[in-house]
């Protein structure tokens, strides 16, 4: 019987995997953030909040275009709009971008403006969806389901890499437990687990996992001290008055304790913080 994992498991790799998403790097010798708004919302919104993620470190960026949303009278996001707002921010800050798909039918759209393609939770055994961005040229970020064993995640991954794309960043954002004093429960021993499993990245998201701005830092100390790749992190320039998860967004006033978390303490962990290149420092884009 074939290994279930065939593709992204560990054995019979000499060491883990990096991904390259625009130039920079996601893996094992680098501790990686990637951050920006819940939501594009505007283009002075996601600059705004493209800088102060560039400000705290920040070598990706994230925002969402495409919004799934447990509301339907939710803001499910600019669509297209949004996916050229997010190209205009790269183009001015010269920092590439990760951002949600959500339909087969416009993985080719959003491929096309997106440096990396990502996998949302309530769509991480979308077998359809997995394949279809497993076709493309672009990186993909995996985030673990609300309810998903490890198993199930690795499998999710596995369908992304049997259509052709191995370059996958596995995203433990927290599961749905008992517990109804945080948003998930980050299950912070997920990290080491899958890097015995899997030769993928693993990098942790603290804002959907807390569902808590005071708890962002605090748990993004725990991701980096036990060992992951790097922090998907939102933030947004005035948190109060966001259209998608403000709650949990970091306001301008927390960048300077992200940027110094971001400057200390993975070296600490023996993690050499990933930088933007500088080809794409100079505002041009990385050869794909």
């Amino acid at each position: 019987m074939a290994d279930p994992i065939e593709l992204v498991g560990a054995h019979g790799r000499a060491g883990r995997s990096t991904v390259e998403v625009g130039g920079a790097e996601i893996g094992p010798g680098t501790f990686t953030l990637i951050a920006g708004p819940c939501a594009v919302e505007s283009a002075e919104q996601t600059l705004q909040a493209a800088q102060m993620a560039v400000s705290a470190g920040a070598s990706l960026l994230r925002g969402g275009a495409f919004k799934p949303r447990t509301s339907p009278y939710a803001f499910h996001g600019l669509g297209p709009a949004g996916l050229r707002i997010l190209s205009d921010v790269r183009a001015a800050t010269g920092v590439p971008f990760v951002t949600e798909v959500l339909d087969t039918r416009d993985v080719d759209l959003v491929a096309d403006h997106a440096d990396m393609l990502q996998i949302g939770a309530r769509n991480m055994q979308n077998f359809a969806l997995l394949r279809a961005v497993g076709t493309t040229r672009r990186p993909v970020l995996l985030k673990r389901g609300l309810s998903a064993t490890i198993d199930e995640w690795l499998l999710a991954a596995e369908y992304i890499a049997a259509a052709g794309n191995e370059n996958i960043v596995l995203c433990e954002r927290g599961i749905r437990t008992f517990e109804n004093a945080t948003r998930n429960t980050l299950d912070i021993s997920a990290v080491p687990v899958v890097q015995k499993m899997t030769h993928l990245p693993v990098i942790v998201d603290p804002s959907h996992s807390g569902g808590r701005r005071d708890l962002v830092l605090p748990l993004s100390r725990a991701a980096v001290a036990v060992g992951a790749d790097g922090l998907i992190i939102e933030c947004h320039p005035v948190p109060e008055v966001a259209l998608c998860d403000g709650p949990q967004a970091l306001g301008p006033e927390d960048m300077p304790e992200l940027a110094a978390l971001m400057k200390d303490v993975p070296r600490l962990a023996g993690r050499a913080v990933a930088e933007v290149p500088v080809a794409v420092e100079a505002g041009g884009r990385a050869c794909r």
